[in-house]
């Protein structure tokens, strides 16, 4: 369904692209879309020794997810998936793939989503609790193991 592959330095360019067209729609529902502060943000953030290119099996780019240690815990940021490939399952698919990369490392992960957007409902059906919030963004956290806790809860084997 997809593979993972290591990003570069390279890769900066296509995954801003990418950030601007999954974001946009998000960013302009809070008034807070502008093309040179995602730029400036993004660039800030980059780390490509973290960052994995979701390659559909044609081998195109499909998204693209950064998920490094921070402290005791697994920071999970820019986890995109391009506009055309939502809606099929693969976020999940990736997603819980990274679960149970965290599960085997016993870390927490540490992830925000912007006020508004649809995402907050996507991790939080993953496990995620939110822990606080901010004008701009929600805070979310998953602790090990709790996908299967949460399964266990809902009877799902």
């Amino acid at each position: 369904m997809f593979t993972l592959a290591p990003a570069t330095v390279e890769d900066f360019d296509r995954l801003l692209q990418l950030r601007l067209r999954c974001m946009r729609e998000s960013l302009e529902r809070i008034g807070r879309f502008d093309e040179w502060r995602a730029y400036d943000r993004f660039r800030n953030s980059y780390r490509p020794h973290y960052t994995r290119l979701i390659m559909a099996p044609q081998g195109s780019l499909a998204g693209c997810v950064a998920m490094g240690p921070v402290d005791a815990h697994l920071l999970l940021e820019h986890f995109y998936i391009a506009p055309e490939q939502q809606g099929k399952g693969l976020g999940s698919a990736v997603l819980h793939q990274l679960l149970g990369e965290a599960d085997t490392a016993r870390l927490p992960i540490r992830l925000s989503v912007l006020q508004q957007s649809d995402a907050g409902r996507f991790y939080a059906r993953h496990g995620f609790v939110q822990t606080a919030e901010d004008e701009w963004d929600v805070y979310y956290e998953r602790l090990p193991g709790a996908l299967h806790v949460l399964h266990e809860q809902e009877g799902i084997a």
